[in-house]
């Protein structure tokens, strides 16, 4: 069976953006051998609850909003695009849920800026726009390139996959991607490892979740991959795209529910 991967629609306020952007990260899911379901932004948090759970992993979208800065502790400046609470809401539903069973994570653009701030992380909320145009768009398919370290696991999928895309320079990978964002993780959430940055001015451009422990304090392989590119817009131009959906939907295929830790309490 293929694994059931959860998706939330992108925005609570722009349908056209919806139907033009969620379609292309189902495409990409289904493409890579697992079966996109769409979690809605108007359901009850019981609705939303009881879908998550019929699903193996959880894929964060992009969106044209931004993560309100008051989560992390900012106040908003002037080019800081309007909060979506109900985008916002479901994706802390999604994430709880990965967090407590171990279920796979890949966040893309502003899902992995929401995924890091809910671990506790801060963002830039408006990258100036020289010396790299990071907002450039959905029509430019290379923007820059993305410095990644070869021990991660990112740099693992590259090189197992498609170490030609990647060349390695100066003891990293570097993939070229495209870019369409003003904004981008500040400082990293809890247990987030910085593995990929533009080199041009050391923007992040993706971090990891590495282990994440249960109550008893034991440490579970947790995979998480979060990027600020979009590698649903060049699945058909990037085997390095290819690569990392179809080792997200590996790691979803190959998931199985942890066991839930309870406290005793003593008489």
């Amino acid at each position: 069976m293929r694994p059931r991967i959860a998706i939330p629609v992108p925005t609570s306020h722009n349908p056209e953006y919806n139907q033009r952007s969620w379609h292309t990260y189902a495409d990409a899911v289904e493409r890579a051998g697992g079966e996109p379901v769409q979690i809605p932004l108007s359901g009850t948090p019981s609705d939303i609850a009881n879908l998550i759970n019929t699903c193996q992993a959880v894929l964060l979208p992009g969106s044209p909003a931004d993560v309100n800065p008051h989560k992390f502790g900012q106040e908003p400046v002037p080019e800081c695009s309007p909060a979506d609470p109900a985008r916002e809401n479901v994706d802390e539903l999604l994430i709880q849920d990965a967090h407590n069973l171990y279920k796979p994570i890949l966040a893309v653009c502003f899902g992995a800026q929401s995924l890091n701030v809910w671990r506790g992380g801060t963002l830039v909320q408006h990258l100036v726009p020289m010396p790299v145009n990071h907002p450039a768009g959905r029509n430019v398919a290379v923007a820059h390139t993305a410095a990644i370290a070869p021990d991660s696991v990112l740099g693992g999928i590259l090189k197992e996959g498609t170490p030609a895309e990647a060349p390695e320079q100066d003891g990293f990978l570097r993939l070229p991607v495209n870019s369409s964002h003003h904004q981008a993780i500040g400082i990293p959430g809890d247990g987030l490892r910085v593995t990929a940055r533009c080199p041009q001015d050391g923007v992040i451009e993706a971090v990891e979740g590495g282990l994440a422990s249960n109550p008893e304090g034991a440490a579970h392989p947790h995979w998480v991959l979060g990027v600020q590119w979009h590698p649903e817009r060049s699945y058909d131009l990037s085997p390095a795209s290819q690569s990392i959906f179809r080792r997200f939907v590996s790691e979803a295929a190959h998931w199985t529910p942890r066991p839930i830790h309870t406290s005793v309490a003593k008489s």
